[in-house]
C-alpha cells in the first residue's frame, strides 16, 4: 500500500487530507482544501513540475484525465512512479472512483463518503414540477461554457437543472462561444455563475445576461468530488432556489 502520496487533483487532495492526512507528501498550487493544509508543493494541475514531484518520493501520484496532461503522467510513469488516472462525468462515477480510490490508498471506507452518498440519493429538483435549462460559464474573456458530458452537468441535472450541450461539436465539453451564440440557442431560463474556476461575482457575470436570472454558486461544491459532495446538494440548492 503507498505511503507517499502527491495529488495533482485539488479535490482529490482534500479527500486525502481528510482520510489518511499522514499519506500526503505534495498537492498543486491549486489544492486549496482544507484550510491550511501544509504540503510541499508542485506546481499547478496542468503543468506540475515534475522534478519536484519526484523530489518527493512518492509511490503513488494521483490525477486526472481532464485535469492532467498525458504528457506529464506518461513522464512519471517512465520514472518508475505509479499513476492512478481517475475521469467521473457523472455523480454516481465520482461516488464510485472516490471509494475506488480508498482501496487503491488501502484505507477505510470514510464516513464522508457514506454521507455523500446518501445526500445524493436524498436528492431532489429544487423547483419540483417545473423544468429548469441552464447555460454555465466556466471562465470570461474568452467565454468558456460547461458542456452537457460533464461532471458538474450532471450535479445540476440532478436538482432539476438541465444544461444543454452548446454549439454544433458535441464532443465539445468545454465550448467557446461569445454570449449570443451561446444563449439564442439554448434559449435558457437561468444562468449558473460558479466562483470557479473564474470568479463570478454578483458586479461580474450577471450584466452580461441582460434580465436572466442568475444563480451565483460555489464553484467547490458544483465541479469538485470529494467531501464537498456531501454538502453540494444542501449548498448548491438554496442558491438554485434563489433564481
Amino acid at each position: 500500500m503507498p505511503s507517499r502520496v502527491v495529488s495533482l487533483v485539488p479535490s482529490l487532495t482534500e479527500s486525502v487530507a481528510a482520510t489518511a492526512p499522514e499519506l500526503l507528501a505534495g498537492a498543486t498550487d491549486w489544492c486549496t482544501e482544507p484550510a491550511g493544509l501544509n504540503v510541499p508543493r508542485v506546481g499547478g494541475s496542468k503543468y506540475p513540475r515534475i522534478d519536484d514531484v519526484l523530489a518527493l518520493a512518492p509511490d503513488l501520484v494521483l490525477g486526472n484525465r481532464e485535469e492532467n496532461r498525458r504528457a506529464d503522467v506518461e513522464a512519471l510513469r517512465a520514472a518508475g512512479i505509479e499513476v492512478w488516472v481517475c475521469f467521473p462525468r457523472t455523480v454516481a462515477a465520482a461516488l464510485s472512483t472516490l471509494d475506488e480510490m480508498m482501496t487503491v490508498l488501502g484505507v477505510p471506507r470514510p464516513g464522508w463518503l457514506d454521507a455523500a452518498d446518501a445526500a445524493w440519493s436524498a436528492a431532489r429538483p429544487v423547483h419540483p414540477g417545473r423544468a429548469r435549462v441552464a447555460v454555465v460559464p466556466v471562465w470570461r474573456r474568452p467565454w468558456i461554457w460547461l458542456g452537457a458530458d460533464t461532471f458538474a452537468a450532471d450535479v445540476l441535472r440532478r436538482l432539476g437543472v438541465e444544461v444543454p450541450q452548446l454549439g454544433a461539436d458535441p464532443t465539445q465539453r468545454y465550448p467557446r462561444l461569445d454570449v449570443p451564440d451561446a444563449v439564442g440557442p439554448a434559449a435558457p431560463d437561468l444562468v449558473v455563475l460558479p466562483d470557479e474556476p473564474y470568479r463570478f461575482t454578483a458586479v461580474d457575470g450577471p450584466e452580461a445576461f441582460g434580465e436572466l436570472p442568475a444563480a451565483l454558486v460555489s464553484g467547490r461544491h458544483l465541479t469538485w468530488y470529494g467531501p464537498s459532495l456531501a454538502e453540494a446538494p444542501g449548498v448548491l440548492g438554496e442558491a438554485l432556489s434563489r433564481a
